[in-house]
């Protein structure tokens, strides 16, 4: 079983995007230092800076009405869960793997990927992405296309 059924996406009802858009204003007013959080019963909690930056995240991506979840970045994945990650159909992941471009194991007949790693492709495709776009600019620009 995967790691990320506990991390399923968490999809905001109309009133929870309401709450997500007001907190986060309110939030954001108070991300430079220390955040703390009182609760019902009387306890206050410290939360660290990088939690309210999180916290700033998720609340921005609720205000939208988008869904959210949390994936520890140790996590392991599914080829499927991978796949829908990435926006690809299971047989390209497989290539994908199956080429070295991502790395991943088999727990008995299965592949399993980590989180980090299906990331880190996303992160080397959209970077390849970018500089390609960047030379067909100059390009363009250099043949005086009017781009």
């Amino acid at each position: 079983m995967s790691d990320l059924k506990a991390y399923d996406p968490v999809v905001p009802t109309e009133a929870e995007t309401r709450i997500a858009e007001e907190s986060g204003r309110i939030l954001a007013g108070h991300a430079r230092g220390e955040l703390r959080v009182q609760l019902d019963d009387g306890q206050t909690l410290v939360l660290p800076q990088s939690v309210a930056r999180l916290l700033s995240h998720i609340l921005t991506e609720m205000a939208e009405g988008n869904a959210v979840t949390m994936i520890p970045i140790h996590a392991e994945m599914t080829t499927q869960e991978a796949a829908d990650f990435l926006n690809v159909s299971r047989p390209h992941l497989i290539g994908l793997l199956e080429r070295g471009e991502i790395d991943f194991h088999k727990v008995g007949t299965h592949r399993r990927v980590r989180f980090h790693d299906v990331k880190a492709y996303k992160g080397r495709l959209h970077a390849d992405r970018s500089q390609a776009l960047d030379e067909l600019a100059r390009a363009s620009q250099d043949l005086g296309m009017g781009y």
